[in-house]
Parts: C-alpha cells; sequence; structure tokens
C-alpha cells in the first residue's frame, strides 16, 4: 500500500502563484465588506431626514447609533469565538442573513424603540462577519501579499459606506428614507446565495480541526494546480491546537502586551472614526450646509480610507507596520482638527476630510491585517473578532458622547475638535506595540488532517 503524501499546508499556500481561485475568495469577502459598510452607514445618512419627518432632535439619535453599535460589540464578541469551532464560512453565512433580514425590517420601523431594537439586531450580524472575511482572506492570503490582500478586501467596507453616500441623497428625496433600508436588505440576502455556492470554507481552519483529507484535497488542488489528483495524501498545518477556551489563548504564549495594546489601539481608532461617520453629516448639516454636501462629506471621509487602505496595505508589507499606521493615526489628528476649523469653507473641509478618513479608516483598516498575522489559525477568528469586540465599545461611546456634546451646547467646531485626542492615544499604542513586537506562536507538532 502506498505510503501518504504530506503535504504541508502553509508552505503550498506560500509556494502557489496567486490565481483566480485566491482573486475570487478575496473579491467575494470584499463584496461581503461592501455591503456591511453600506449596512453599518445607512443610518447617519437618514438620520438628519428622520428627525425631521418625527420631529425629534438629532442629539437624540445618541443612543440609535450607539444601538446598532452595541450589536457590532456582541456580534463580534460571540460570533468570532464561535467561527473557530463550526467555520469561517458557516459564520458568515448566518451573519449576512441576520444583517439582511433586519436591515429590510428597519424600513417599517416607526418609533424610536423600533429604530433602537432593529439597528441592534442588524448590528449583531454586521458584526459576526467582520471579523470572518478577515480571518477567510488571511488564511488564503501568502505572507508576502497578507496584508495587501486583507487591506485592498477590506476596502469594500469604506466602499460601500461612499457607495452608500451617494446613493442615499437621490433615493431619499424620490423614495423616502425607507429605501436604503430595502436596498440594504435585499442585496445581502441575493449575494447571500452566491455564496453559498461559491465560497470556499478556510482551507487552513478544515486541517486545524481535523477535517477528511478528500475535502481538502478538493480546495487544495483549486489553490494551487500544481498538486496532482488521486494517490493518497494527508495535510499538515505547522502551527500550534489551540484547546480550551479560546479567548483565554490571546493571553498566553507572550501574548498578553500585544493582545492589550491591540485593544487600547482598535478602541480609540474606532472611537473617532464611528464617532466622525455617525456626527459628521448631522453636524455639518447643523452648520448650514446643505443636506446633499453634509452626506458627501462622509462619502469623501470613507473615500479617503480606501485609498488609504490600498496605500498603507503595501507599505506595511514593505516597511515597519506599527511605524506606518502609528504615523498614520498621528497625521489623522491633525487633519480632524482642519475639518473642525475648516467646516463652513469648501475648499478645506474635503480635503482635510478626505486625508482624515486616508487617516482613521485606511489605517484601522491596516491595523485588522497587522491583527490577522499576530494569530495562528487555531485563534485567529477570535483574536481578530475581539480586538474589533473592544474596539466596537470605542465606536459605541463616539456616537453617544458625541449626541451628549451636542446636547451640552458644544459648537460643531469643538465636539469635532474632542475626536483629536483619542486619535493621539490610538498613535501611541502602535508605537508602543513596535517596541513589544508580535506575539510569537511557540512551536508545536503539526495538526494533521487525514
Amino acid at each position: 500500500m502506498a505510503r501518504p503524501e504530506t503535504i504541508d499546508v502553509t508552505a503550498a499556500i506560500e509556494r502557489a502563484r496567486f490565481g483566480r481561485f485566491q482573486f475570487a475568495i478575496t473579491a467575494l469577502c470584499a463584496l461581503i465588506a461592501l455591503l456591511d459598510g453600506f449596512d453599518t452607514q445607512a443610518i447617519a445618512y437618514v438620520a438628519p431626514v428622520i428627525a425631521e419627518d418625527w420631529q425629534m432632535s438629532m442629539a437624540s439619535f445618541g443612543p440609535i447609533f450607539g444601538a446598532g453599535l452595541a450589536g457590532l460589540t456582541v456580534g463580534a464578541f460571540v460570533l468570532s469565538p464561535a467561527a473557530d469551532r463550526f467555520g469561517r464560512k458557516s459564520v458568515i453565512l448566518v451573519s449576512m442573513a441576520i444583517f439582511g433580514v433586519f436591515s429590510l425590517i428597519t424600513a417599517w420601523a416607526g418609533t424610536m424603540n423600533e429604530l433602537l431594537l432593529y439597528r441592534f439586531l442588524t448590528g449583531l450580524g454586521l458584526g459576526g462577519a467582520m471579523p470572518n472575511i478577515i480571518a477567510l482572506t488571511s488564511e488564503y492570503a501568502p505572507a508576502r501579499l497578507r496584508a495587501t490582500l486583507v487591506t485592498v478586501m477590506f476596502c469594500g467596507f469604506p466602499l460601500g459606506s461612499t457607495i452608500g453616500g451617494v446613493l442615499s441623497a437621490p433615493m431619499i428625496a424620490a423614495f423616502g428614507w425607507h429605501s436604503v433600508f430595502i436596498l440594504g436588505g435585499i442585496a445581502p440576502l441575493v449575494v447571500l446565495v452566491l455564496l453559498v455556492v461559491m465560497l470556499p470554507e478556510s482551507v487552513r481552519y478544515l486541517v486545524a480541526r481535523g477535517a477528511p483529507a478528500e475535502k481538502i484535497d478538493r480546495i487544495m488542488r483549486r489553490l494551487d494546480p500544481a498538486i496532482a489528483a488521486g494517490g493518497p495524501r494527508s495535510y499538515v498545518l505547522n502551527e500550534p491546537k489551540a484547546k480550551g477556551f479560546p479567548v483565554r489563548k490571546l493571553f498566553e504564549d507572550g501574548r498578553a502586551r500585544v493582545t492589550l495594546l491591540l485593544w487600547v489601539a482598535f478602541f480609540m481608532n474606532l472611537l473617532v472614526m464611528y464617532f466622525l461617520v455617525n456626527w459628521l453629516p448631522s453636524l455639518l448639516r447643523g452648520a448650514g450646509l446643505p443636506l446633499q454636501i453634509a452626506i458627501l462629506s462622509t462619502a469623501i471621509l470613507n473615500f479617503g480610507g480606501v485609498v488609504g487602505a490600498i496605500t498603507l496595505g503595501r507599505m506595511i508589507d514593505r516597511l515597519n507596520p506599527h511605524l506606518v499606521l502609528g504615523s498614520a493615526y498621528a497625521a489623522s489628528a491633525g487633519f480632524i482638527a482642519l475639518v473642525a476649523l475648516g467646516a463652513s469653507d469648501l475648499w478645506i473641509l474635503m480635503p482635510a476630510t478626505f486625508l482624515a478618513g486616508y487617516g482613521v479608516v485606511g489605517a484601522q483598516i491596516g491595523m485588522n491585517a497587522l491583527t490577522a498575522g499576530v494569530y495562528p489559525t487555531a485563534i485567529r477568528s477570535t483574536g481578530v473578532g475581539w480586538a474589533l469586540g473592544v474596539g466596537r465599545i470605542g465606536s459605541i461611546i463616539g456616537p453617544v458622547a458625541g449626541g451628549l456634546l451636542i446636547g451640552a451646547g458644544w459648537s460643531t467646531e469643538w465636539v469635532v475638535m474632542a475626536a483629536v485626542v483619542p486619535a493621539l492615544l490610538a498613535s501611541a499604542a502602535v508605537f508602543a506595540l513596535r517596541r513589544h513586537g508580535h506575539a510569537g506562536a511557540p512551536a508545536a507538532a503539526p495538526t494533521l488532517a487525514h
């Protein structure tokens, strides 16, 4: 009987040429990110219109913004460890079904309590999808391209927010605010059918969980055509196999300080990011700018994030990632201040908003890639998900704090200026990561699929 050929999956991924299979995975995950970005941002675009329709103050929308982000937080905390047990693809599909259905239902909200509940439930799905598309893209990417592919993929998120900004104003004018949520619900449910057929499970995850070699073999031959069909074969993954509660593993084997610093950076920057993307349209509308310009400013912020993610991703693959990202966060603080001071001058406001998005949104996407590379396969989704979950706590505090500042009578200028401080703290945390370096995974016996 022939002796089985043993193939190291990590080595196979590293040597395989980047082809149609890897591109398709990256593109599908980018499409999920785009829909995620559209649905996450939708409430900010329609909030000024709902406030006018329901005769409410904009300050009262702080809890509504916070409810959606609370759902994102719970989704990230709960569904990311679930993916390390049940698979990336399964959790992605469940997450998309959740945020598609509840975004659609949001279109028929008639009270603030209904709106709050539906945004929370939509957020559960949005929060569960994010860490898993990051993990799945990372696990099919060779190390030489990992940061680039993850950042390019996750550009779908700010691109979805940008598209939402471009489409929302004419849709609201033509069909009312309900149409934004109807589109945000139908689109992911249609794409869900496509993903069931086309999206593969992570091959690293399958090996780590001891899936049958035949199932892994079908994926590996699509990944690397040099692997011929037929013949007994086994697959190994030279990474430690996690046992027990996966969250505890984030603090073992020298990972504790790195995990905590990542959490600080995520917390502070997502506080800034969601403060800006939720409140900027309403703040600029309150400052006297037309609704179309107020919405466009947030689209420009997210477009800056797309450009920032692509360029910063390549820089992360080539240079010290901590220096790149720490500098981007520090620069974004200066551009946020410029947004605050130049709100009345479009020639200052729009370039400053673009550059603030370049640093805040673009560097956050780069942090996602950096975090995916810190943790081994067995806890990667948990590591990314909990970093995003802790960041989501900041993303809740940001919009709620914005509502409190507006309610306290702060001017637009000073409300925006308040975001400078957490941007600088995020920069400090990333520079501190540079001193500690990455968490190293200890050597361990390879995980075997047979």
